[in-house]
């Protein structure tokens, strides 16, 4: 059975953030809110919580994990960045974006795409997630939380709760979440592709 975490929006509860933070660094497998839906996740070196995410998911091991990073130079140790897309990535975070470029020697070969030898990294703009990430002192391994039955995202904790409670860990409430995932740019070839369009404006990829 899940714990469940109702955390402030704006204002999270430090002794709340910890509890979350101390069950990640057991090996849990959290359902939390961004600014761009729910999604799951896991410590980065936590092999069983990534196969249990990809078994909830019912994902196979082509699926770009995500790293989640609490700011700029947390991301620019995980992925090889040229000018263009540095000032482009940097101007558009934090923000509702996923970016797919490839993968610098930090980050563990089963993280990467397994031919391509990208990964997708992202900067929330969502006060829990980064008080979870400045206490947690690392990246978080995620991916957004879409399930292959569920038609419409499940954006509240209650209710991921309620369809998930057997299979995660930790569910942290924190208001409204938002419906749209990710805009997904890939920047495999060096020239940024909308691979997905979501929250994100795209005009500055385009």
């Amino acid at each position: 059975m899940a714990k469940f975490f109702d955390i402030h929006p704006t204002d999270p509860q430090p002794r709340l953030i910890s509890q979350v933070v101390d069950a990640l660094q057991q090996g849990a497998v959290i359902a939390y809110p961004t600014d761009s839906g729910y999604a799951l996740g896991t410590q980065m070196g936590n092999h069983e919580g990534m196969e249990r995410i990809r078994s909830i998911r019912h994902l196979d091991d082509k699926h770009h994990f995500t790293l989640v990073c609490s700011d700029f130079a947390q991301l620019g140790q995980l992925v090889v960045l040229d000018n263009s897309a540095f000032r482009a990535i940097k101007a558009a975070t934090p923000g509702p974006y996923t970016f797919i470029l490839p993968a610098t020697k930090e980050v563990p070969r089963r993280l990467s795409h397994p031919k391509k030898k990208t990964v997708g990294v992202r900067i929330p703009d969502n006060a829990v997630v980064q008080a979870i990430l400045k206490e947690l002192g690392e990246p978080l391994l995620s991916s957004s939380l879409i399930l292959p039955e569920i038609d419409e995202p499940l954006n509240e904790g209650w209710r991921i709760k309620e369809e998930l409670d057997h299979l995660l860990d930790v569910v942290v409430e924190a208001g409204d979440a938002g419906l749209e995932p990710t805009t997904v740019i890939d920047y495999t070839d060096g020239t940024p592709e909308i691979a997905r369009r979501g929250a994100g404006d795209t005009a500055r990829f385009e």
